[in-house]
């Protein structure tokens, strides 16, 4: 009897456990996929209801419209992604390159130099930009960023591939894997998350350093923010602000679907 009651309790105990855990889970996904959006649309909404509220002089109706906000919207989105695409081209290769063994002597080199292009004011590397560019100011604003954000990307691959066990590399090259073929099909699968997790900083750093780009006029929402501070109207401040903090939140709530979505199966 006693044996027969413990299995029969034991099996109950264990039923709910099984029966739940996917909930849970599926429970918490939603969840997580939907806060932000909401958050992020109601900060819009309340910006939306604050600037309704004021009496908006010539300057600030100039600055404030919808056509004029969503043109400096656009641009950075567009710094943002264009200088994000050549940072990963740049240094996930590069960042293959440096951890194989006979590069090692390399490592020194391109992260001194790295960490260099982070390491210097942004704003002055903008304006020497912009004259060496001949004054082409999207392009030298592109080349700041990339200088900028490089080192992250970099950094993370580096750090992604030289985490992964040496064991199982060995077991895939006693399989008779190539070295190629441990370096694609295992290597690179399990660096994955860590590539991604530094391609999302590249990407709030860029979204930030890109209002920068407007001191050499190179557009983005740092043109909203130089409008305001230079006519001294606080309400074209706080929108320039708002919405780049929000630009901020979304594309790093995109990156994190893209981390989700990419990751390998079983990471």
């Amino acid at each position: 009897m006693s044996i027969t009651t413990e299995k029969s309790l034991g099996t109950e105990a264990a039923a709910p456990q099984v029966a739940l855990a996917p909930v849970r889970i599926e429970r918490k996904g939603l969840r997580s996929y939907l806060f932000m959006p909401v958050v992020l649309a109601l900060v819009l909404l309340a910006l939306y209801l604050y600037i309704s509220s004021q009496e908006l002089d010539t300057i600030e109706q100039r600055s404030l419209n919808s056509e004029f906000l969503l043109a400096k919207t656009w641009e950075h989105i567009q710094l943002t992604v264009v200088s994000t695409i050549l940072v990963i081209l740049i240094a996930v290769p590069l960042g293959v390159l440096l951890t194989r063994d006979f590069a090692g002597s390399l490592r020194p080199f391109f992260l001194g130099i790295a960490n260099i292009g982070q390491a210097v004011p942004t704003i002055g590397v903008l304006a020497l930009l912009a004259v060496a560019f001949n004054f082409l100011f999207f392009k030298a604003a592109i080349v700041g960023l990339v200088a900028y954000t490089v080192l992250p990307v970099l950094r993370n691959t580096m750090v992604g591939l030289q985490q992964v066990d040496e064991n199982v590399l060995e077991a895939g090259r006693g399989m008779g894997i190539s070295k190629w073929g441990v370096l694609t099909r295992i290597e690179l699968p399990l660096a994955v998350p860590i590539i991604l997790a530094g391609v999302r900083t590249a990407l709030v750093i860029n979204v930030g350093a890109a209002t920068l780009a407007a001191y050499i006029a190179a557009g983005g929402l740092g043109s909203v923010l130089v409008a305001g501070l230079s006519t001294n109207r606080i309400t074209v401040q706080i929108t320039g602000a708002v919405l780049t903090l929000v630009l901020a939140l979304f594309i790093d709530y995109l990156a994190g679907i893209a981390e989700d979505v990419l990751r390998p199966k079983g990471l």
